[in-house]
């Protein structure tokens, strides 16, 4: 008779290439939203606006630090201006020189800060989202007014040793554009995402009202 076949039992182990678990911090830093503003996720969208407020910030940085180091270069050459071709020549390539140095050297300076502070914005913005369980434009006013009121009391240029505060009258002024542009900003994100479909906490609570008040009366 034949040996009947003999029958290995191999065990399956768990895979080691198998993804570990993520910490709650990861989980929880970023939480998945079904509506999000814009319909961009929130690390996209800040990212997104940080980059495109520092390209916009060194533009108009280069801009006006070119205008800046012409007028400088000019008013420091005022009292010896040249008398030939030659002269007229290099004048006007050292001042073009020096005009794109302070230019470029103005555009990072500039795009750096406004792209920091639009991080921050933005950043702030979502906390706020997250903590009061709703976006709308009362997140993004709450957000710019924050920052306007941070860099008008803390202005510091890039030298950590010079400060410079601004008045309470320009305080004031940049606060009201703070407002004014959280709500306008806002207020644009909220009709986007009524137009998609995106709940807006302000809207629901007063759909809510009137739809209880509604029912009470026909009740």
């Amino acid at each position: 008779m034949d040996r009947p076949a003999a029958i290995y039992v191999t065990a399956t182990t768990p895979s080691t290439t198998m993804p570990l678990p993520s910490s709650p911090h990861d989980r929880h830093a970023f939480p998945s939203n079904p509506y999000p503003r814009l319909s961009i996720s929130t690390p996209a969208r800040i990212l997104l606006g940080s980059v495109s407020s520092g390209v916009i910030g060194f533009t108009l940085g280069t801009m006006q630090g070119g205008q800046m180091s012409q007028l400088r270069f000019r008013a420091e050459h005022a009292h010896k201006m040249p008398d030939t071709t030659t002269g007229w020549y290099f004048y006007h390539k050292s001042k073009n020189y020096h005009a794109m140095q302070g230019g470029i050297r103005e555009g990072f300076r500039m795009g750096a800060k406004t792209s920091f502070w639009s991080f921050v914005a933005l950043g702030l913005e979502s906390t706020v989202d997250r903590y009061r369980g709703s976006s709308d434009m009362f997140s993004t006013t709450v957000a710019t007014l924050t920052v306007a009121g941070a860099f008008s009391l803390w202005r510091a240029d890039f030298r950590l040793h010079d400060l410079d505060r601004f008045s309470l009258s320009t305080a004031g002024r940049t606060a009201k554009l703070g407002l004014l542009f959280g709500l306008a900003y806002g207020g644009v994100q909220d009709l986007v995402g009524l137009a998609r479909g995106r709940p807006i906490g302000y809207v629901e609570t007063v759909r809510r009202r009137f739809g209880s008040e509604t029912g009470r009366a026909a009740a």
